[in-house]
């Protein structure tokens, strides 16, 4: 279903527009399925962080955003998933576009900065 949302709003969406895909795909098979159906991203902006300060962050958002899921064993086992199944998304993706890491430890206003300077690059 996912794919197929995508693919039909990357076909409906005017010529040269940019789009930006977040949190997709997420292992091999989705990036498998995602390359046939829609073709290769041009660029893939990867956000790295420490798993200690995303695990700070989310138990802090878990505060005041009645996400059920952020809890700490949630949590852990979220890391364990994107340890096992998107971190080789993030290498093969190495190996066939672009990947820009940034460095996402800084506020948002920094980080909203490095990503609108890496989408100006790309007009």
């Amino acid at each position: 279903v996912t794919i197929d949302l995508l693919n039909a709003a990357m076909v409906s969406a005017p010529a040269g527009t940019i789009v930006l895909i977040d949190g997709f795909p997420r292992d091999l098979a989705n990036l498998e399925l995602f390359e046939t159906t829609v073709g290769m991203a041009e660029l893939t902006l990867f956000f790295d962080l420490s798993a200690e300060v995303m695990e700070e962050r989310l138990l802090e958002r878990g505060k005041t955003s009645g996400r059920t899921d952020d809890n700490i064993e949630t949590i852990k086992k979220r890391f364990a998933t994107f340890t096992t199944q998107s971190v080789p998304v993030v290498a093969a993706l190495k190996e066939k576009t672009t990947v820009i890491e940034i460095d996402a430890s800084g506020g948002v206003d920094d980080i909203a900065a490095v990503v609108a300077a890496e989408i100006e690059k790309l007009k």
